[in-house]
């Protein structure tokens, strides 16, 4: 029987551990790559969370500032209604005198002198009459409204009361007798009313 040579016996021995050796890496280099993907995976993830935190904050940054801009937006849209509705209330003031000096004018005319034998007060009376008139007119235009409360419940926004007296057959906190006329713009009281008010005897 042939004996096997001894150097035969080494580089089989050499080439079995070189085997083995190759194993023992493949396996190193397969688990370190099961290791590498998890890591990388734990950053990525740690990453989006990162990123979903800043875009949740810059989306509610974003909404707020929205917000606000359409707050401003309707704020300076109110500003500017008002602005026309009641840019006109100090000149509206103003005229009111001359339409309480007309109204005036026109109860002070006797009644029973308007007639044909005296022309000129006719025509003078009938001359303030139709100015009184178009001059309520305008006021309505505008939205300038009259506040003749008499029988009406008294109302401090729209009232001022000059005084409180019994009065038979009357309701106590109505109003009965008007001093003088109240004028209201665009739903805002512009001069309240001066009234006299009845209260219980």
């Amino acid at each position: 029987m042939a004996r096997t040579s001894p150097r035969l016996l080494c580089v089989a021995t050499q080439q079995k551990n070189t085997g083995q050796n190759l194993e023992e890496d493949q396996s190193q280099s397969q688990n370190e790559q099961k290791i590498e993907p998890s890591t990388a995976e734990k950053m990525l993830t740690e990453e989006k969370g990162k990123l979903e935190e800043q875009l949740k904050e810059v989306t509610d940054k974003y909404k707020r500032a929205l917000a606000d801009a359409e707050n401003v937006r309707q704020r300076s849209q109110k500003l500017v209604e008002e602005a026309k509705l009641y840019g006109i209330q100090s000149f509206c003031k103003d005229l009111l005198e001359v339409a309480d000096i007309l109204e005036k004018a026109t109860e002070s005319v006797p009644k029973e002198e308007i007639k044909d034998e005296n022309p000129h007060l006719k025509s003078l009376y009938e001359g303030l009459v139709m100015t009184e008139v178009q001059i309520q007119k305008v006021f309505k235009k505008h939205g300038l409204l009259r506040l003749n409360p008499v029988g009406a419940k008294f109302d401090p926004y729209e009232h001022e009361a000059l005084f409180h007296a019994p009065m038979e057959g009357k309701e106590p906190g109505t109003i009965a007798l008007v001093s003088k006329i109240g004028y209201k713009l665009h739903g805002r009281t512009l001069r309240p009313a001066l009234v006299g008010v009845v209260k219980d005897a």
